[in-house]
């Protein structure tokens, strides 16, 4: 059984309930600590989205490192350097679950000023790191910069549990970046995000892949999404259901290649299919999305509003 939705399902619902009930929240599960201190290896097809524990230590100064998790986790311990940048400092979160835009990526004049500030210039790999335990937000950041047109970012595989087995050093101080000038010169919006224009539209050509658990698909449980004032519970009609949590090993870390294709497989997923994913508002979606970009899977949109903007604009759905 998969580490966060065996041992952490409970734990997930009351975090998703309080981080996507209002704006601004970050996740607050703490890391697992479950990564063991086997060395961990990457398949060559995954080095242009991972980098492992050796390899940040080998390049702490030649990088730029984020921390996806909510600030108190970040307060509590990160990778010495890291700068804490949750999902939503990257999001529109100035309308509510439910409406037109709440949590989709910001606008490119928006985002250049936002990474600026950030620290982050393009010129310098971007890492990004997460705890597994989470909600997949080190893909949601790294689906960002890729709109951003910044190709070199990666994510660190295992995330802050692997960093500490490791040994990596560790800060409590918090970083405050120098602000730095930034330009989208190749942005992505078309090719990596799908609107609700867009899915309504070509629902009957596209593949559409929920990347919730199982029981929001299914419709037991509901983490804010709102249906002409009742609880949305369920799932697009046609859609897949593919946990994004199933892309973990039970440590944490990502899954070969050749397992992510054969679970994809076993999902009626093809490499030259139109794949759009989903979640509640793209965080899941948004990392589900990266790692099947990954195994070439090239044709894949993070449906970014997801199943809030979808239930909340009163489209159909089923159980």
């Amino acid at each position: 059984m998969n580490f966060k939705f065996g041992k952490k399902l409970m734990l997930l619902t009351v975090v998703l309930a309080m981080m996507l009930g209002a704006a601004g929240c970050g996740n607050t599960n703490t890391s697992t600590g479950t990564t063991d201190t086997k060395k961990i290896t990457l398949d060559k097809e995954m080095e242009s989205y991972y980098v492992t524990p050796d390899w940040l230590k080998q390049n702490l100064d030649k990088v730029v490192i984020i921390d996806a998790r909510a600030a108190k986790e970040y307060s509590a311990g990160h990778v010495k350097g890291a700068v804490n940048v949750t999902w939503q400092m990257l999001s529109n979160m100035s309308v509510k679950q439910g409406e037109a835009n709440w949590g989709v990526i910001l606008p490119q004049a928006e985002l250049e000023a936002k990474l600026g500030s950030l620290g982050i210039d393009g010129s310098k790999t971007v890492i990004v790191y997460n705890d597994p335990a989470g909600l997949g937000e080190e893909g949601r950041i790294l689906w960002s910069l890729r709109i951003a047109g910044i190709e070199n970012s990666k994510m660190l595989d295992g995330g802050y549990p692997a960093w500490t087995a490791a040994k990596g050093e560790t800060s409590t101080d918090a970083v405050t970046p120098a602000a730095a000038s930034f330009k989208v010169t190749n942005p992505q919006y078309d090719a990596l995000l799908a609107t609700t224009d867009y899915v309504s539209a070509n629902k009957d050509k596209i593949k559409l892949v929920d990347t919730r658990s199982t029981e929001e698909y299914n419709g037991s449980i509901n983490h804010g999404e709102n249906y002409n004032g009742e609880k949305a519970l369920g799932h697009i009609e046609g859609a897949i259901s593919l946990p994004y949590s199933e892309l973990y090993n039970d440590d944490g870390t990502i899954k070969s290649v050749a397992d992510l294709k054969a679970l994809f497989e076993s999902k009626g997923l093809k490499p030259e299919d139109e794949i759009v994913t989903y979640c509640t508002v793209g965080i899941r979606s948004g990392f589900t999305a990266e790692i099947m970009r990954m195994c070439g899977y090239t044709n894949v949109k993070n449906y970014n509003g997801s199943f809030s903007e979808w239930a909340g604009a009163g489209l159909p759905y089923v159980k």
